[in-house]
């Protein structure tokens, strides 16, 4: 498997007291060319799991493969891989020009390569005219793109970054989240990325693997992570869901029927088995529609509204519905919102089977 995959990690375990393992059994396959996101909270398993790759941090347990050979025991240095940290990690007493040469300075590459190789790398993040400045005379967003530039000078075919958007303002996230994108599809080089930050990992990244409690959770594309949620925490911790808490009184192989707060709900059965079973229910806020009345859909449920927030392009109505006083339904803005909708208002809330999962209550 390791000369198919371009990255590899096989069993590998982390532990700093012998006693509790930060990263369990991680198996992972990164394939060249590919922008991977490594996303959790806190405490996940992420960021240690990155390090150990980097080789700042040494695996407890199983092997890392680096395109098809073995790094456990290679140190950092000679791994060949360009790193962008969160804390931008520039020397304040260099120009722009010099720290992005500091990694062809330590590879000893002649001073014309050199010069050739930064003021390419500058010109492919937009400041070459920045060059003899420091990085004190920069905004934030620009010396993230010095950062970049110099883990980019070096034409590493692995680039690890770690969370480094997290430092910026919300306009510069944005920015930089897609100036990151561009350069990963006009270099083609394979890109693992670090983030506690969902819209991030969606937005950037071909394959998302998601870490809970030492483990991936799961890994699939955006799409996949965001339509299809096999895990209880994947369901709740991308994107918004509202969530019910009901029992199985029917299984099918494509549809199942659970009793919550005494209406039937039919869902989509992911890892559940048997009548009788406990489930978390989990629909998205946009995949729900409220109206006052109208055709039945799949599933429909009296609700009454608790709270109407405006939010330009919709407007989030909260309300409470099946034994939950924060069940929430996105509707999007138009001119008769106002007058249709009013706080304490009972209405009927109503989505498809297709819409809604039936997951395990623990994975």
């Amino acid at each position: 498997m390791q000369s198919e995959a371009f990255v590899s990690f096989n069993g590998v375990q982390k532990t700093y007291d012998g006693e509790h393992l930060v990263v369990r059994d991680l198996n992972l396959e990164i394939g060249r060319g590919e922008f991977l996101t490594l996303l959790g909270p806190s405490g996940s398993g992420k960021t240690t799991s990155l390090m150990m790759l980097a080789g700042f941090e040494t695996a407890t347990r199983g092997e890392i493969f680096l395109d098809g050979r073995p790094i456990n025991r290679l140190p950092p240095e000679h791994r060949d891989i360009g790193m962008v940290f969160q804390s931008y990690a520039l020397f304040p007493h260099m120009t722009v020009a010099e720290n992005v040469a500091f990694p062809l300075a330590a590879r000893k590459m002649t001073r014309g390569d050199t010069a050739q190789r930064v003021t390419r790398a500058l010109d492919m993040i937009g400041l070459n005219g920045f060059a003899h400045r420091r990085p004190a005379q920069l905004s934030g967003g620009q010396q993230q793109r010095v950062a970049v530039a110099r883990a980019l000078v070096f034409e590493p075919k692995l680039v690890l970054m770690d969370e480094p958007l997290s430092a910026l303002d919300k306009q510069l996230r944005e920015q930089m989240k897609f100036e990151i994108k561009r350069l990963h599809k006009e270099l083609g080089i394979t890109i693992v990325y670090v983030t506690h930050d969902q819209s991030e990992a969606l937005t950037m990244s071909d394959r998302v693997a998601v870490f809970h409690e030492g483990r991936i959770a799961q890994l699939d594309t955006p799409a996949g992570l965001y339509e299809r949620p096999t895990d209880p925490f994947v369901a709740q911790f991308i994107g918004e869901n509202n969530r019910m808490l009901g029992e199985l009184v029917a299984v099918g192989p494509n549809e199942c029927t659970a009793q919550c707060n005494g209406t039937l709900i039919k869902a989509l059965p992911i890892g559940v088995q048997r009548v009788g079973e406990k489930t978390l229910l989990s629909v998205r806020p946009e995949r729900v529609t409220l109206r006052t009345s109208g055709a039945r859909r799949d599933n429909e449920v009296e609700a009454r509204i608790e709270e109407i927030v405006y939010l330009g392009d919709h407007v989030r109505v909260r309300t409470s519905a099946c034994g939950s006083d924060e069940f929430v339904i996105k509707v999007p803005n138009s001119a008769t919102w106002q007058t249709e909708l009013q706080e304490q208002q009972t209405i009927h809330v109503s989505w498809n089977t297709t819409d809604c999962r039936a997951l395990p209550l623990s994975s």
